[in-house]
């Protein structure tokens, strides 16, 4: 049955997949390299690149490989490849403009390979040209029908020689410029663009704060005993949780988070609905494990404490986290408050 299934999906993607092309005339395939890492990509890659009836991408996220099929009247590979890189996704022939590929989630960003950028101000400058030229053919389906084929070519011609000599000549101010000013330049840019860095940073690491607070806040209360105010900070901890934009993780907190965050709300949730102590303390111990694992690659703005009591979970043991050195057992509270060691510090 599960086979039977698994073929009537694929049957199903070829048909959708031969219909899409079969709408495109004088259809034309070529398979070229555009870097991306995840679903995520795929998506945005497929969607930037494809026009109804017109162009068709279908890029594997495992090769890296896209199939582009186009109708050769209308466009050619470069074009839908610029479009793709104008979306944030380099190809082997475009380099997507910094401020696209800056956009991008952190889990979509890839090691940068391109080698001709695509610059907005050149697609302009193209577009003008040709929506000149289209205005002069409209005017040539009007009652003055004697403009000539061969002065349109000559005017695509001029069009064509302005934006040369344009880009031409702002290279020729770049390369004029003074040496020390060109690198004071560089230099204030470098610096702008450290500061954003390690803004954006500060934020992707303080919407994690609101996590651990509500988590050492769950932590006091099962030192106290104190079921409703565990219950309490545990319903704080779950709405943290949900609160988080994974998209905007460093990619390697992404890549933790994605593995412990259903366990996570899970212990959350459990905390949260009871006010029983003892209860409490046995979602404790899960909870402490992935908070770790999470809180080791991000880590936290104070240096945190992780601590193990030999005699929780009838003697396995069990660990915590905490903000102070200092030994308050959250298993046992004031019963074996001092029971347990730190075995690790986290700065």
């Amino acid at each position: 049955m599960k086979n039977s299934l698994k073929l009537l999906m694929v049957a199903t993607s070829v048909l959708l997949s031969t219909t899409n092309y079969a709408q495109i005339k004088n259809a034309k395939t070529e398979t070229v390299k555009v870097y991306g890492n995840c679903g995520m990509c795929e998506t945005k890659i497929e969607n930037a690149g494809s026009l109804k009836r017109v162009s068709e991408v279908d890029w594997n996220k495992d090769t890296q490989m896209a199939s582009i099929t186009y109708d050769a009247n209308k466009t050619n590979k470069d074009e839908i490849l610029k479009k793709i890189a104008l979306a944030g996704y380099d190809s082997n022939s475009f380099l997507a403009p910094n401020d696209a590929y800056n956009k991008l989630p952190g889990c979509c960003q890839y090691e940068r390979v391109g080698k001709t950028p695509v610059k907005e101000e050149m697609k302009m400058e193209a577009s003008h040209a040709n929506h000149n030229m289209d205005e002069k053919m409209a005017e040539g389906t009007a009652p003055n029908m004697n403009e000539s084929k061969e002065e349109m070519k000559m005017e695509t011609s001029h069009a064509n020689h302005d934006m040369k000599e344009k880009m031409a000549e702002s290279k020729t101010t770049t390369m004029n410029q003074p040496k020390e000013k060109m690198k004071m330049d560089a230099s204030h840019s470098n610096h702008a663009m450290n500061e954003k860095m390690a803004e954006s940073k500060m934020q992707k690491m303080n919407q994690l704060d609101a996590l651990y607070t509500n988590y050492f806040g769950i932590k006091d209360a099962l030192v106290k005993t104190d079921g409703n105010a565990a219950s309490a900070n545990a319903k704080g901890l779950l709405a943290s949780i949900n609160a988080v934009k994974m998209g905007e993780l460093e990619m390697d907190v992404h890549m933790v988070w994605m593995k412990v965050v259903a366990d996570l709300k899970v212990d959350a949730k459990k905390i949260a609905d009871t006010k029983d102590a003892k209860s409490q303390r046995g979602n404790f111990d899960t909870l402490s494990e992935n908070i770790y694992k999470l809180i080791k690659v991000s880590k936290s703005e104070t240096t945190v404490y992780f601590q193990h009591c030999p005699m929780a979970n009838n003697g396995k043991g069990a660990n915590w986290l905490s903000k102070e050195n200092n030994i308050k057992n959250p298993y046992y509270g004031s019963m074996m408050l001092g029971c347990g060691k730190t075995v690790e510090t986290i700065k």
